[in-house]
């Protein structure tokens, strides 16, 4: 539901203006409806109090309170209980309007207390159940104190008094001043116009038989209407009807007129007695109209929610699925042919996992599954389609759940969009981390994961071998004649080894001039051999430029054989010494780990 827009009394005049508007709705209560010498039966000046405060910023309450007190107690002075009774009285006025104001501010976070079933029920709480329970004592004190009416009396007084005033007139107030009325008059079509209004009419002139004409009591008479223009006009037509009744009924009941006059009581007795009956219609109406009018909210959010999904779908790049709990398609957007190769048609019905190659299906049943239990997240799987488009070769899917409104998942909304080029462009970054830029052998990253699997197979039996080579004097060749000439042998030597190597065996530069080769299912003698071949393999001598330039390149090398009770560093220190006994033994040569 949308926060409403707070209004304010920006206008000096606002004020004195609504201290005048309470201290003439009080006085009139007071004139009208004191029949005992105590308090009023009715009290509808609070409710407009309440309205204001309920719309409108904290920081304009003191100003409102302050003139709404003041006709208060100008009512209360001249012509209720009298001057000494007029200040307290202000201040148990102020007080009803401000505890309800704050319990539903506090309670309501976007401040509405009508046109919705919890807010309506939040500020009848507020106001039945706290707030003129509370006030109400210490108006029965100080009227029991300055009138001869007793402390039980004068709060029932109070309370059926306020509770009818705040119930019936606060929220058609309300609605007024967060612009309810104007937007209903703006947003419905005429027929529905004439429908209320022809309904409040036939409402109005049903109260005015049953309270002025009927020769039997039928006050249940206006129940059906009214809970008809609940259903037909809603929440703002409801709060219309119990003013309607309020006020023909309380003027028929105050004018000794009307199917209540059958009650052997006095006056205020049967003021009461329609004080309740008006509650029990209030009751009756409004929270119905309330729900009904959540409802149109909500199904009217639904609506454009629908549309908006719709218009996304059938226009959108990504594939849009919504898939049921069971896995199985219920929607397929039209761009299914282009993207996985499917007419949608053909996808509702089938099992979402029938769109999945076989070996990427587990992974998106379990995602599936996730977002029907994480209802507040959006989960993301990678797969292959089973059948694709072409160029359509990997796919990523983004599912959440639908939930109903007890907050049950129903299913997913899936988007499926092609990940084809994005993982080309991952794996082409793949095979860049992958290879040395110079050599193209491995680089040490992607060597020394070879090397980590390969002690894995060790462990099951499989006899491979490590081979650590180190160009003798590459440094007198970057010193004599460059480094761009020392890259010149780097590259040769890499490209004379690869030859004599298997499609299993890999060759790492592990930085510099040093290389490692991991020859696989290769023991120590085997790999030896494949040592003195590679030796004779980079014994020509190298181009250094096109000038005629030639070197001769020797390598010198440490070999050991994998052990999988070994670690990796272990290995490798091995290697490295058996290589520097190497470079220690005239170089161009092979030494083997001890």
């Amino acid at each position: 539901m949308p926060r409403v827009a707070l209004r304010h009394f920006a206008s000096p005049y606002a004020p004195p203006i609504a201290g005048c508007i309470y201290f003439a709705t009080a006085t009139a209560s007071v004139l009208a409806s004191r029949f005992e010498g105590g308090l009023a039966f009715i009290w509808v000046a609070n409710a407009f109090v309440m309205a204001g405060l309920l719309t409108s910023p904290t920081a304009h309450w003191p100003r409102l309170i302050a003139a709404c007190a003041v006709g208060s107690i100008a009512a209360t002075a001249f012509f209720g209980m009298g001057p000494a009774a007029a200040l307290p009285m202000a201040i148990i006025n102020m007080g009803e309007a401000l505890i309800v104001a704050v319990i539903c501010r506090r309670v309501l976070s976007d401040h509405v207390v009508t046109g919705s079933f919890k807010p309506l029920v939040v500020f009848i709480l507020a106001l039945c159940g706290v707030a003129d329970v509370v006030t109400g004592l210490g108006a029965a004190l100080v009227a029991s104190q300055v009138t001869p009416v007793g402390f039980g009396a004068s709060w029932l007084q109070f309370y059926t008094g306020h509770v009818l005033g705040g119930l019936t007139c606060t929220p058609i107030l309300v609605m007024v001043r967060q612009g309810e009325c104007r937007r209903w008059w703006r947003e419905t079509p005429r027929a529905a116009k004439v429908e209320a209004a022809i309904l409040l009419l036939l409402f109005a002139l049903t109260t005015v038989h049953i309270f002025y004409f009927a020769r039997y009591p039928m006050l249940f008479a206006p129940m059906l209407p009214l809970v008809l223009i609940a259903f037909r006009v809603g929440h703002l037509g409801a709060a219309a009807s119990i003013v309607i009744l309020a006020l023909i009924g309380g003027v028929a009941t105050l004018s000794g007129i009307g199917p209540l006059m059958i009650i052997p009581a006095s006056p205020g007795e049967r003021m009461q007695a329609f004080q309740f009956y008006l509650a029990l219609s209030f009751l009756l109406s409004m929270p119905v109209a309330a729900e009904l009018n959540g409802r149109r909210r909500l199904f009217k959010m639904l609506q454009d929610s629908e549309s908006r999904f719709r218009a996304m779908a059938e226009h959108s790049g990504d594939v849009i699925l919504t898939i049921g709990v069971d896995g199985v398609i219920e929607y397929a957007s039209p761009s299914a042919a282009e993207q996985i190769g499917c007419a949608p048609g053909l996808l509702v019905g089938q099992s979402v996992a029938n769109l999945v190659d076989p070996q990427d299906r587990d992974a998106v049943i379990a995602t599936h599954r996730r977002a029907l239990v994480d209802l507040a997240e959006a989960h993301k799987v990678e797969f292959q389609p089973l059948a694709a488009a072409a160029g359509h070769d990997w796919c990523e899917m983004v599912t959440r759940a639908v939930v109903d409104e007890c907050g049950r998942a129903r299913g997913v909304v899936s988007a499926i969009r092609d990940m084809s080029r994005h993982k080309a462009r991952q794996r082409a970054l793949q095979q860049v981390a992958d290879r040395d830029s110079l050599t193209g052998a491995d680089s040490r990253r992607t060597f020394l994961e070879k090397l980590d699997a390969e002690i894995v197979r060790a462990s099951t039996g499989v006899r491979s071998s490590l081979l650590f080579i180190d160009i003798d004097h590459f440094k007198s060749v970057n010193d004599t004649y460059g480094h761009g000439a020392g890259d010149r042998v780097l590259s040769a030597f890499v490209d004379r080894l690869r030859p004599g190597l298997r499609a299993a065996d890999s060759i790492g530069r592990l930085g510099g001039e040093e290389f490692a080769i991991l020859l696989v299912d290769s023991d120590i003698d085997r790999a030896s051999m494949v040592c003195e071949r590679l030796r004779q393999r980079v014994a020509a001598p190298v181009a250094l430029d096109d000038a005629g330039q030639f070197v001769a390149v020797t390598f010198s090398a440490g070999l050991v054989e994998l052990d999988s009770l070994m670690s990796r560093s272990a290995l490798m220190e091995a290697a490295d010494k058996a290589l520097y006994r190497a470079k220690h033994s005239g170089r161009n040569c092979l030494r083997l780990a001890a």
